[in-house]
């Protein structure tokens, strides 16, 4: 969410050949690790300076339970530093940001030895020298590799502080780079090119948070009960939720949250409670057309039970918006991790069904009659598409 880098990313986009960044990093630049980096070395160049290597969140851990320095495809793609033609760190982009190739770390496969616990990790965390290090995967891999999300068609959903959809392709050529991230899938390898499309939509339920903190609400069970007392459209209340920084299905602009159209003589907390889900429903609708028009086809749609997903309005709402069903499972990404740690790749596939079986909570159906949350859906856009052409 810290946008700082956002012009240095869509700079490197324009000087770089496009074609480079389509068909090699599959990313525009962006506001990620690379950007981030350049980003240190122009404003704080003497800790740029004291670089020794860089690492993401699971490589620093990684680092500090085994004393070795090392990363993955995975995370490198996830900052925009992996190449994936010719299968190596992306050189080029680094040459042009002035990084030293040498800052990154040795790239290790996963669901193989990544190195063993040291004895001093083993005495800090109470883990055996014997166990292995063998897997790491960002957030958003890891809970498609819970929700056994590995195949094209499949997309895991998460509706936290922000919102992702996450869905698998076995494309390695896309239209639309920069208002969507192609990342490594936890299962990547050469000879196996998983790769999740993510779209990102940095407003989501921090906005439903924000509102319990400010109506002092008892609970999200309270504000949810008080909006199941709203009709569908929240009686003309909208809410553009986009107020968590700059968003990346808007090319890195920060949009900012908006109500509109709030009546004080007859709209209550409950009409904000219901306009929040419902804003934030659209904008997980309005990014599966971005992703459909993309070629990205999305047939089986899975979610942990946490949330907005445990929101009835929320989880009917996007069901019935994009006429999909939604599978809702109580897992969350560390059951993945977990998993990942002892199973091989294959094992993990091969067992999904049945873990998705015992884990199994409902599936949220659209409505027998779709019609009044496709018009609420329509209204928003309108506002949405109102507010984007004044910017």
């Amino acid at each position: 969410c810290d946008s700082r880098a956002v012009a240095i990313g869509n700079k490197a986009y324009t000087n770089l050949d496009m074609t480079y960044c389509k068909d090699y990093l599959l990313n525009a630049p962006g506001n990620f690790t690379a950007s981030k980096l350049k980003w240190v070395k122009e404003n704080e160049p003497e800790n740029y300076r004291r670089i020794y290597k860089y690492m993401l969140p699971g490589d620093y851990i990684a680092f500090k339970l085994t004393k070795l320095i090392s990363t993955t495809k995975n995370g490198l793609s996830e900052g925009i530093l992996w190449d994936y033609q010719n299968q190596q760190i992306a050189s080029k982009l680094l040459e042009y940001y002035g990084i030293e190739p040498s800052l990154t770390p040795d790239i290790m496969e996963n669901f193989v030895p990544q190195g063993n616990v040291s004895p001093q990790a083993a005495k800090e965390t109470g883990l055996p020298t014997s166990a292995i290090v063998r897997y790491r995967a960002g957030d958003q891999p890891n809970n498609a590799l819970t929700l056994g999300v590995f195949k094209p068609g499949q997309a895991a959903l998460t509706g936290g502080t922000s919102g992702v959809i996450y869905a698998v392709t076995d494309q390695l050529s896309f239209n639309e780079i920069e208002k969507v991230n192609q990342f490594a899938h936890a299962t990547y390898a050469a000879k196996h090119p998983a790769i999740g499309r993510l779209l990102n939509i940095n407003g989501a339920g921090i906005q439903y948070s924000w509102l319990r903190k400010h109506t002092n609400a008892s609970s999200y069970d309270e504000m949810n009960q008080m909006a199941e007392g709203i009709p569908i459209g929240s009686e003309g209340v909208i809410t553009i939720p986009f107020g968590n920084g700059a968003e990346r299905m808007f090319d890195n602009t920060p949009i900012g949250t908006h109500i509109k159209n709030l009546n004080l003589n007859r709209h209550h907390n409950g009409h904000l409670y219901r306009a929040a889900l419902e804003g934030v429903a659209f904008a997980f609708a309005y990014g599966m057309e971005l992703l459909k028009k993309d070629q990205t086809a999305v047939h089986t749609l899975r979610a942990g039970y946490d949330n907005l997903f445990r929101s009835q309005i929320f989880g009917t709402t996007l069901a019935s918006v994009i006429e999909q069903p939604i599978g809702i499972f109580n897992t969350t990404g560390a059951f993945g991790a977990a998993r990942a740690a002892i199973f091989s790749r294959e094992t993990i596939e091969a067992l999904s069904h049945e873990l998705l079986e015992h884990d199994y909570v409902r599936t949220y159906q659209p409505a027998q009659d779709p019609s009044p949350y496709q018009m609420a859906y329509q209204q928003w856009k309108k506002e949405l598409e109102s507010i984007l052409k004044n910017d």
